[in-house]
C-alpha cells in the first residue's frame, strides 16, 4: 500500500521565524524539511519570498545569501505570484496583504497551510481544501506520521 504524502504551504513569518531561531516548531519544521523525507513535500508563493527578501534588506541585509543558500536545502515548490483574477475573487475574506498568500496556498494543492498569522487566518479554517494550522498544531500532525513511515521501513 502506497504511503500518505503530504504537502504544507509555508507562510513567510513561518520561513523566517524557522531561519532565525535555534529551537521552536517553525525551526523544526525546517529542519524536518530539509531531510527531504519522500513523504513530505513543501511550498511557498513568490509572493512569499518578495515578502521575506524586503523585510531581510531591511531588517538584516548581511543575511541575505545564507537565507538563500538555506531557501535551496528546504528543495521548496514556489508558487508563481496569483492573477489578478484569482486575487480578487479572495478579496474581503481575509486581509489584503494576506489574499496572495491564500491564493498561492490554494494554488499549490497543499494539505496544510501553516502560518503564525492567528488573527487572520484563524476565521477561514474549515473553508479550504487544506487545514490551516500553527506550525505547533501542523507538528502534532506530522510527526506521529513522520515516525509511523520510519517504523514501516
Amino acid at each position: 500500500m502506497p504511503k500518505k504524502r503530504f504537502k504544507v504551504f509555508l507562510d513567510s513569518n513561518v520561513i523566517i521565524s524557522g531561519l532565525f531561531s535555534d529551537k521552536g516548531s517553525p525551526r523544526i519544521i525546517l529542519d524536518i524539511l530539509s531531510l527531504d523525507l519522500p513523504m513530505l513535500s513543501a511550498a511557498t508563493g513568490e509572493y512569499n519570498i518578495i515578502e521575506i527578501e524586503r523585510n531581510l534588506s531591511k531588517k538584516m541585509p548581511d543575511v541575505i545569501a545564507v537565507y538563500k543558500k538555506y531557501l535551496r536545502i528546504l528543495n521548496m515548490e514556489v508558487i508563481p505570484m496569483p492573477s489578478y483574477r484569482d486575487i480578487k475573487k479572495l478579496s474581503g475574506h481575509i486581509a489584503d496583504k494576506d489574499v496572495p498568500v491564500l491564493a498561492s496556498a490554494i494554488m499549490s494543492n497543499s494539505d496544510f497551510l501553516v502560518t503564525g498569522d492567528k488573527k487572520d487566518f484563524s476565521k477561514l479554517r474549515g473553508k479550504y481544501s487544506f487545514k490551516i494550522l500553527s506550525p505547533s498544531e501542523f507538528l502534532d500532525i506530522i510527526l506521529p506520521e513522520i515516525l509511523n513511515a520510519l517504523e514501516s521501513d
